[in-house]
């Protein structure tokens, strides 16, 4: 299958789109700034309170005759534009495929020989998220405004997030899981392209992960996928650029001060522990926005939370944290793996977390709502300096291929470290009310992460979609959710090149993602809950149908909430998450007839921990039989704090193949 790398086929059409949209542009800006400047968001409205001479009220004034004016003027030409755009949507292609162009920075291909399907098998780690990103007079109803700057922000805090260092931190001790990032902070020091994994001996148990890909860029060189190997255990397949530390029980769960070795890169414990305090450290080489002080939410930042202030010994002598941040040669953020949630379910077979960052060595992302054309490109831009392949622009316009006009299209993006083989799009034919004017549909992705010895190739299927939002169409939404099925066996059939008696390829996993605008614990969303998607897809999240597992929490923010300052920071927002009492209040909770739609401030028993609209389901069927999938660790992250009204959710899945090649 080609994968289109333009919106059109020729480039007489693509400048005639060009001409077309540029009639169109000035009606547009010109509407959408008259629309936003009555649309103020609560921080905006903050802000209004404390100017005693109102002068954005004169502004108002002033400016609404002029854009009325403006806009009035422009009509003609818009609608000459607009006779030429919508035809021309008939030729359109359904998405556009990015690939970096920078060849010295690409590393799909290394990535691919990373795995070769022996030894114990590969992690993948998928995210998915709904970022919010209208058109800025329409985002200000989800009370997020400033577009373009939110794209371009959190495409930063994503690519900053994944390439933080992978640590993995092993305890003996099974009841004392409490590790002060702060106390490790010093540990982690990657010389340049040198992927040996360094080691702190005393004891083996308890394993969790974080991990680091190169400098604040993210760009992943092609040496990164070193092979030397160092420590008791042997890390699994592919992994890069790992710091693990062995902590034995007799600390209470703290690091011993440390002697680094700068021979080998390992670094050894010695001696008593300094008292630390629990909190977030951050430590980087450059600030890539302005933010509060303990803001962590970003890991280009001057400043440390001031929670991480804290003192550690290193060899004979005592050195703050800043000394410390000196010796690096990297600077990156560490992030304490939150402990008091993990040790209430103990029983779980996987590590499950609301984290303030997006996960270390990030694979793939999905994201909704990207539906402004020009926050999209800015968005791929920043992701394109972590992810080498992305697919954006997707979804269809005007009445092409669907019932209705579309305005804009589905608001799908995916970007992958690993190369894309085939991508297809399909738009839900039934969308009501507003929905029917976006082309809301379901992206399908096949990607390869590597190859047997065999030369078999090993992939992966990954789907993205975006549901029918308004509250009460349940018929609508379990129609589409038929249809996604459907269309992804029909898309697993077609891009298959193999058969049962000579597989060319194996599938590693099938994944889907994204906002199914329904949650597992609403009333009035029993028939989604009970659709024949889940008896196919395994929801890490849910025990059954009307209960989720009880460390899950929601994924919808309450939009009046965004800008308190009790929450709009990522470490802030973690720390409210973590308490029952927070959730209630700055989570949208199920609808019930008993109870007001506000949730702000709300100390009543309300069931689950708040509306999980954004799924992440993996499958074990169609894989190849002789492999297992199974999860590693969830999260829910906190990092898009004050951008977007939605909580991101993230997977590791593993790939187990056993000892042997298949």
């Amino acid at each position: 299958m080609v994968l289109y790398t333009s919106p059109f086929p020729n480039s007489f059409l693509s400048v005639l789109h060009s001409f077309s949209w540029g009639l169109i542009f000035p009606c547009y800006w010109l509407a959408d700034r008259l629309v936003a400047s009555f649309v103020p968001t609560t921080y905006e409205k903050r802000q209004r309170a404390d100017d005693p001479c109102y002068f954005h009220a004169l502004c108002i004034i002033i400016t609404t005759p002029i854009y009325l004016a403006l806009l009035v003027a422009s009509l003609p030409f818009a609608l000459i534009g607009f006779l030429l755009w919508s035809p021309l949507q008939s030729a359109r292609r359904p998405y556009i495929y990015s690939r970096l162009k920078d060849k010295t920075h690409a590393n799909g291909a290394t990535l691919l020989t990373e795995w070769k399907a022996a030894g114990n098998g590969k992690s993948f780690c998928f995210g998915s998220a709904n970022v919010c990103l209208l058109p800025d007079s329409l985002a200000r109803f989800n009370n997020v405004f400033n577009t373009q700057a939110r794209a371009k922000e959190i495409g930063r805090r994503i690519r900053n997030g994944a390439s933080r260092p992978q640590i993995k931190i092993y305890i003996d001790s099974p009841t004392n899981t409490s590790i002060s990032a702060a106390s490790f902070s010093s540990l982690v020091s990657p010389q340049g392209g040198d992927s040996t994994n360094r080691t702190v001996n005393a004891g083996i148990k308890r394993t969790t992960s974080m991990e680091y890909k190169g400098d604040n860029s993210g760009l992943n060189n092609s040496e990164d996928g070193g092979e030397d190997k160092a420590g008791a255990g042997e890390p699994n397949e592919g992994e890069e650029n790992t710091c693990i530390v062995r902590i034995n029980g007799e600390d209470n769960g703290h690091l011993s001060d440390t002697e680094p070795d700068t021979v080998n890169g390992q670094a050894h414990t010695s001696g008593p522990a300094e008292p630390s305090l629990e909190g977030d450290a951050e430590v980087s080489k450059t600030p890539n926005h302005r933010q509060k002080e303990g803001d962590s939410g970003s890991l280009d930042s001057y400043s440390a939370s001031r929670e991480s202030l804290v003192k550690v010994r290193v060899g004979d002598g005592t050195v703050d944290q800043s000394t410390v941040n000196n010796k690096l040669l990297y600077k990156a953020s560490i992030m304490k793996k939150t402990s008091v949630r993990k040790k209430k379910h103990t029983d779980e077979t996987f590590d499950h977390e609301i984290s303030a960052f997006f996960p270390a060595n990030l694979d793939f992302l999905c994201l909704q709502e990207v539906f402004d054309k020009r926050a999209a490109e800015k968005l791929k831009d920043q992701l394109h300096h972590y992810f080498e392949y992305i697919v954006y622009d997707v979804g269809v316009y005007s009445c092409h291929a669907c019932c209705s006009f579309k305005f804009v299209n589905s608001g799908l993006l995916f970007a992958s470290r690993y190369p894309v083989m085939d991508a297809a799009y399909h738009c839900y034919p039934n969308g009501r009310g507003t929905d029917s004017l976006a082309s809301k549909g379901a992206l399908f992705l096949k990607v390869q992460v590597g190859s047997t010895p065999q030369d078999q190739r090993i992939v992966g299927y990954i789907s993205c979609t975006h549901l029918q939002a308004i509250a009460g169409d349940t018929t609508v939404r379990c129609e589409q959710l038929d249809m996604l099925q459907d269309w992804l066996s029909e898309f697993r059939k077609s891009t298959s090149s193999s058969s049962t008696a000579n597989p060319e390829e194996l599938v590693a996993f099938d994944v889907i993602c994204g906002d199914l605008n329904f949650d597992n614990c609403s009333s009035d969303d029993k028939l989604e809950q009970q659709h024949s998607l889940f008896t196919h897809y395994k929801d890490p999240c849910r025990i059954g149908p009307g209960e989720d597992k009880p460390w899950a929490i929601g994924t919808l923010l309450d939009p009046e909430g965004l800008y308190d300052e009790e929450v709009c920071t990522p470490d802030n927002l973690q720390k409210v998450l973590e308490s029952e009492e927070g959730r209630k209040g700055y989570l949208v909770y199920p609808t019930s007839k008993n109870h007001s739609s506000s949730q702000k401030g709300r100390k009543a028993s309300l069931k689950g921990n708040g509306r999980r609209i954004d799924y992440m389901l993996y499958t074990e069927e169609g894989l190849y039989l002789e492999w297992k999938v199974e999860v590693e660790e969830f999260s829910f992250i906190t990092q898009l704090a004050g951008l977007t009204d939605h909580l991101p959710v993230a997977m590791r899945l593993m790939v187990s193949t056993g000892e042997d090649d298949p």
